[in-house]
């Protein structure tokens, strides 16, 4: 079997994680022609092309394959960084040049739960690389190789894969008092929700159609929507009057205990299943990472009924 370029394969991930050559070279201080070189060199020994050069850069299956292994040495540098910090406890300052821990979180639970969960180990001196997206898209990340785990909707265990169930995270509509007590000061209801501008995270976002549907028991809804690609903007639009959100629960809950944010489906909510998945490793970082999600997950979660599996 190949053995693979360590440098090579670091030239690899750099270029897909930083979307090009030029980005990849400052990073990694070298030349952009060193990459281009170092690139070249991997692909000839594969025997075949690892990087599509188009607008974005992307990966091919190998180059995919190869990443994955890169993420996975990374994951083994940074277990021995951890287990070497362990032997030498006069040694308490965080490392400068510590291993890169890339996992993907859905943009809600960065914003409410999970950030806390993750702050010892950060502060221990783990390079925490946090990747955002959609709760249904984060999985993608994983079956790219680009991340070692994953906070997701999606229950089914890739191959060699953990799942664990975190909870579900409960979500409602909600827009700014005096703003809802003109547009629809009697909540939502068949025959305003088309009239009504609902605030989405972006195009990806199915949220607020599946939110309305269930409570009006509609089908195939279209709705009328904003895009702010951010959690916290999502509030802060709704507070200045944009509109109606469906946002968590757990991020407004002071907002309405305040009166500034009011419940417009009062009685409704959508429960949505969230859960970790993560590669199927003896890793004390995977643990660690493990470990500090699934907790604070229980204490923030309404506890799901599924096992954890691994295939």
């Amino acid at each position: 079997m190949s053995t693979f370029d360590s440098n090579a394969l670091e030239c690899l991930a750099a270029i897909v994680e930083e979307g090009g050559f030029e980005r990849a070279a400052v990073r990694l201080s070298i030349t952009q022609s060193a990459v281009s070189q170092r690139l070249r060199s991997l692909e000839v020994q594969v025997g075949t092309v690892l990087i599509v050069r188009s607008r974005p850069l992307r990966a091919t299956a190998a180059g995919r394959l190869l990443l994955k292994h890169a993420m996975q040495m990374r994951l083994l540098r940074a277990d021995l960084e951890r287990d070497l910090k362990d032997l030498t406890p006069g040694d308490s300052g965080n490392s400068g040049d510590a291993e890169r821990v890339s996992i993907a979180i859905n943009a809600d639970s960065i914003a409410t739960w999970a950030l806390p969960a993750l702050g010892r180990l950060a502060q221990q001196g783990l390079g925490l690389e946090i990747i955002t997206d959609d709760q249904d898209f984060t999985i993608e990340w994983l079956r790219e190789g680009q991340v070692l785990g994953c906070v997701t909707t999606v229950k089914q265990a890739l191959r060699s894969c953990r799942l664990v169930p975190l909870g579900a995270m409960s979500y409602i509509a909600v827009a700014e008092t005096v703003w809802a007590a003109e547009h629809c000061p009697n909540g939502l209801s068949p025959q305003n929700f088309r009239s009504l501008p609902f605030i989405a995270f972006n195009r990806k976002d199915d949220l607020q159609s599946e939110f309305v549907g269930r409570v009006l028991k509609l089908n195939q809804i279209a709705l009328n929507q904003l895009y702010v690609p951010s959690s916290e903007g999502q509030v802060r639009a709704v507070l200045d009057g944009w509109g109606v959100s469906v946002v968590p629960e757990l991020q407004v809950r002071e907002q309405i205990r305040q009166g500034r944010l009011v419940d417009i489906a009062l009685g409704h909510a959508l429960p949505v299943d969230l859960y970790w998945h993560c590669w199927n490793l003896d890793s004390a970082v995977l643990d660690a990472l493990t470990e500090a999600l699934t907790g604070a997950a229980a204490r923030s979660l309404t506890p799901t009924s599924v096992p954890a599996l691994v295939l």
